[in-house]
């Protein structure tokens, strides 16, 4: 009889681990994508979206950002570039062109007291006006 209750104790201390295990790592996964989705653009809406990007000189760029991690840009000539993007922050947007060799690049953006949205490039200081455009 104590062989028994002692295999039973035993089950038990296992069956209790394996919960305890598994549990926390269902909850991390799920504060994760919570998380993930939580990112928004400086504006405080999702990324995805059309823009138009004004520099200081005047030229303006049309921006299509996609859901699926790509961005199409066309320059006031027509040139068209494509690449990735990923908004790591509200103040920070990241986008990687689609040559070899590219690296990352990451912008500081943000909305001025006067509810401008800018886009700092990191490696020129250049500062550009960002509008969303709403269909």
């Amino acid at each position: 009889m104590r062989k028994f209750i002692g295999l039973v104790a035993i089950g038990v201390l296992a069956a209790c681990s394996q919960a305890e295990t598994e549990e926390p790592v269902a909850e991390a996964t799920q504060e994760a994508v919570q998380t993930e989705a939580a990112v928004l653009a400086a504006d405080g809406q999702p990324a995805p979206g059309n823009y138009t990007i004004t520099t200081a000189d005047g030229q303006v760029y049309v921006e299509e950002v996609r859901e699926d991690g790509t961005f199409t840009s066309t320059g006031p000539d027509g040139k068209v570039e494509t690449g990735t993007w990923v908004q790591k922050s509200p103040d920070v947007y990241c986008t990687t062109m689609d040559e070899e060799g590219a690296k990352e690049k990451c912008h500081t953006e943000t909305i001025t007291a006067e509810g401008v949205w800018t886009s700092t490039d990191p490696d020129t200081g250049e500062v550009v006006t960002v509008e969303r455009v709403t269909a």
